[in-house]
């Protein structure tokens, strides 16, 4: 059973989730509850989201997010046509463009942005923000940051797409350092935040996020 953030439960204009991860964490124990000393299998969870609330907040904002595939403008544009005048009940469903990882394209078809260092006073830089984060692991634990082959992030992700993985990561857990003068990636999982980004955007689909063998993670104060 895939509850919560797992399942993808946001809602994306609104940013909010929260609600909607306990919702279907409670329909989720209610389907076992009641199943349980039937069937082998728990088939109503998928109908029960299906006949709450949660499933028609979603389903109005279904085609907000994959909007976006148009450009910002046009998606800005389209998301207030389809909140005010539909209501989120337009008789059509906009299609994803295909997953994440097949987005990334080759580095030489694209300039490289050269970003604003951070002012210390409104933003900062990822290191800091990390702390922020309260992330700890135990030491001496096996990295669960687990590459396929271990040849590809140079052979493959740095000849072709210049290391997507030490950008698109929040908590600067991928790194590339020089060993004899050779780049190497080398992996902070210690600052791991547990964000999944790495597992779904690598444009290989060679790293696979595990459950960290001490648990540990972010912990996040004031929430």
């Amino acid at each position: 059973m895939l509850t919560g953030c797992e399942a993808g439960f946001l809602n994306v204009p609104k940013i909010k989730g929260t609600h909607l991860a306990m919702k279907s964490g409670i329909i989720a124990a209610q389907s076992i509850f009641e199943n349980i000393d039937k069937n082998d299998e728990i088939l109503e969870y998928e109908s029960s989201i299906k006949k709450s609330w949660l499933w028609t907040e979603l389903y109005k904002v279904r085609n907000i997010r994959p909007s976006f595939k148009w450009g910002f403008w046009k998606a800005i544009l389209y998301s207030a046509i389809d909140t005010y005048i539909f209501r989120g009940n337009a008789p059509w469903t906009i299609d994803h463009h295909g997953t994440d990882h097949e987005s990334i394209g080759n580095k030489n078809e694209y300039k490289e942005i050269n970003y604003p260092k951070p002012d210390n006073v409104i933003s900062f830089d990822r290191l800091t923000n990390v702390s922020f984060s309260g992330t700890n692991h135990e030491e001496n634990q096996p990295c669960h940051l687990q590459l396929k082959d271990n040849e590809v992030p140079i052979n493959t992700n740095f000849e072709l797409y210049d290391n997507p993985e030490t950008r698109y990561c929040p908590a600067g857990v991928y790194e590339i350092v020089l060993n004899n003068n050779k780049p190497k990636l080398q992996i902070n999982a210690q600052n791991c935040v547990h964000c999944k980004t790495c597992d779904i955007k690598d444009p290989t689909q060679n790293i696979n996020w595990v459950t960290p063998q001490g648990g540990g993670g972010p912990n996040y104060q004031g929430m």
